[in-house]
């Protein structure tokens, strides 16, 4: 018998202690390398080190603790049905319910109040509210939960954090000081602090006055396909609204200002791993999504960059070594491990759809062709009989190239780009078997906050309105002529730390549409993969609002409304619906898979039937 380590026991006592506190014999808990996250009752939380230093330990049992409280004593349906639609409100609205049932645990349990504070400071120290130099950069969900923290169990605002709330605290309190101290008497009434948070929603003009909510609807048509989206989105946070949760009281809102390794909705798949840093320079920086809402454009918006000089489009190979590659996608394929029996079946349900779409049928009783098997006894008693044969009708089944987008943005980081990735080689090799072509495609910029487009703007100085000024990094994964055995490597890519910035989604989307174009397919889909609107600090710090996703709402309509391209996305976390009319929400990573194939599958049966 094999002798139980450090920590196989201390999994076993978190495990033991998580059940008891979720009052649920059914929670799992499991290391994780990444981000920390919930699934339904099971929990991935931070790998301790061997030796099991003091501060990991309490760090693990603080997310293992805030997992355990979610289930005891949150309401998803209660939730659900009073969350606002706007998105900054959506995000403080979920992170103060997660500082609330923390908060339960942390005032009846000293335990509980140490471990819930290691988690917290370790989400803070990357969140972009560390980093924040004035107020218009302090993500509004973190500051809210922390500073309502404060007042629910006395614990001061964490050291890292503590000058970002400052620059925010005085309008937060004269405009909502009231509703914080109505709060802590309603901790244990989900229902009743809920309305008092909406209240203070609407006190700090983060959402409508009631009855203007009903009329003054500014979505325009979305609404057309809200209800159905919406009403997926809530089916699939029953299970994966953990993974929200972890992220956060970090600020980093799935659905809001703050792009932040969010996953908001995904996950909390924060850059939260273990040797996560808050401080390791570029790498540890996050685009921070603009704490304004989006207004129409007028129709002569129009859009440029200030220059491309800088911008590149790059093969996967050039931008590490193969050596690198190889340890990337040896990583890429352990994470595969796991899913093994879930994407089987997902790759062989389309697999089973697609050639259902190219069985082949045959013309019968034919004067000539090949023999037709059940007319044998025809044969032998009319040997003359003309009518003996059958002729193959040629297939009608399109030549099809799909390309597969994907957003390579920092706050894809953690567990959405693993599944990204995952689901990219799932459906490559597919499809391969199914005789359709696909790409792969990546999109990013160099740097974070303008790179060399930007130094060009300030040495030309600073003239208005100038336009996009990042540098892009348009990736090939795989080009569609290219085998999947050949390109699997470069898959592994998107796992490099480093790699993921900041997205550009228009320019990326065009710039994927060309390449569909040029292709001789009869029939070409373009699917994205993304977590959220356009974000780049530097070319939305010096342009007019919503200048980004001006740009990407014209390239979508004129696709969907004039290419012969069908274009599809797929949304983590974040309500693409709002921009694509094919298109779908995830709330938990874990679906991508399941939904990529759902979609793909769709657009061929649709332009089949």
């Amino acid at each position: 018998m094999t002798e139980q380590t450090p920590l196989d026991r201390f999994k076993q006592a978190l495990t033991g202690t998580a059940r008891a506190l979720a009052r649920e014999d059914e929670v799992e808990v499991a290391w994780s390398a990444d981000s920390p996250a919930q699934s339904g009752k099971n929990f991935r939380v931070p790998l301790p080190g061997r030796t099991l230093p003091p501060d990991q330990a309490r760090q693990a049992r603080g997310f293992a603790d805030s997992f355990a409280l979610r289930l005891r004593h949150h309401d998803e349906g209660v939730h659900s049905s009073g969350a606002p639609r706007e998105p900054i409100a959506r995000a403080c609205y979920d992170a103060i319910e997660q500082t609330r049932y923390e908060s339960l645990g942390a005032t009846c349990y000293a335990g509980i109040r140490g471990n819930i504070t290691s988690a917290v400071e370790m989400r803070t120290a990357s969140d972009p509210i560390a980093r924040a130099n004035e107020a218009s950069q302090v993500p509004l969900p973190t500051a809210l939960s922390l500073m309502l923290r404060e007042a629910l169990t006395g614990e001061p605002i964490p050291e890292r954090a503590r000058a970002g709330v400052d620059m925010v605290r005085d309008e937060i309190e004269a405009k909502a000081g009231a509703d914080i101290a109505s709060m802590v008497d309603n901790l244990e009434d989900q229902r009743a602090f809920q309305q008092l948070t909406l209240d203070m929603l609407r006190h700090l003009d983060l959402t409508l006055p009631e009855d203007a909510d009903d009329s003054g609807d500014d979505t325009g048509d979305d609404e057309g396909e809200a209800p159905e989206e919406d009403e997926t989105g809530e089916d699939e946070q029953d299970e994966g609204d953990s993974e929200p949760q972890s992220s956060e009281i970090a600020g980093e809102p799935a659905q809001g200002e703050s792009d932040a390794d969010t996953d908001g909705e995904d996950g909390g798949d924060q850059e939260m791993g273990e040797g996560d840093p808050a401080d390791d320079g570029e790498e540890g920086m996050q685009p921070v999504r603009p704490n304004r809402p989006w207004t129409d454009l007028p129709e002569q918006f129009d859009y440029r960059a200030f220059t491309e000089k800088f911008d590149e489009v790059v093969e996967a190979p050039e931008l590490c070594d193969h050596e690198e590659l190889d340890r990337l996608r040896t990583y890429l394929d352990s994470q595969l491990a796991g899913l093994q029996g879930i994407v089987t079946r997902l790759a062989n349900r389309l697999q089973r759809r697609l050639m259902a779409q190219q069985n082949r049928s045959w013309d019968f009783d034919q004067e000539e062709g090949l023999l037709d098997a059940a007319r044998l006894t025809r044969v032998v008693i009319s040997p003359g009989h003309a009518l003996s044969y059958k002729i193959e009708r040629d297939t009608e089944f399109k030549d099809t190239v799909v390309t597969l987008l994907i957003d390579n943005s920092g706050s894809m980081r953690g567990r959405p780009i693993s599944i990204a990735a995952i689901s990219a080689d799932i459906l490559a090799r597919t499809l391969e078997r199914c005789g359709v072509k696909t790409e792969i495609l990546g999109f990013t910029t160099r740097a974070w906050k303008g790179g060399q487009s930007r130094e060009a703007w300030l040495a030309d100085g600073r003239p208005a309105d100038p336009g996009r000024l990042n540098d892009l990094r348009h990736i090939i994964y795989k080009k569609a002529d290219e085998p999947w055995r050949r390109a699997r490597r470069n898959l592994g890519l998107m796992m490099r730390e480093g790699l993921l910035k900041e997205n550009i989604d228009g320019e990326a989307l065009l710039w994927a549409h060309t390449r569909l174009l040029a292709r001789p397919e009869d029939r070409r889909i373009l699917m994205v993969i993304s977590d959220g609107a356009p974000v780049d600090d530097s070319t939305l710090s010096v342009n007019q609002a919503g200048y980004l996703e001006g740009h990407l709402r014209k390239v979508i309509g004129w696709i969907e409304k004039q290419s012969p391209v069908q274009l599809a996305a797929i949304g983590i976390g974040h309500d693409v619906t709002r921009y694509y009319k094919r298109s779908v929400t995830i709330m938990d990573v874990e679906q991508l898979g399941g939904t990529i194939i759902e979609q793909l599958a769709a657009l061929f049966e649709g332009e089949n039937g």
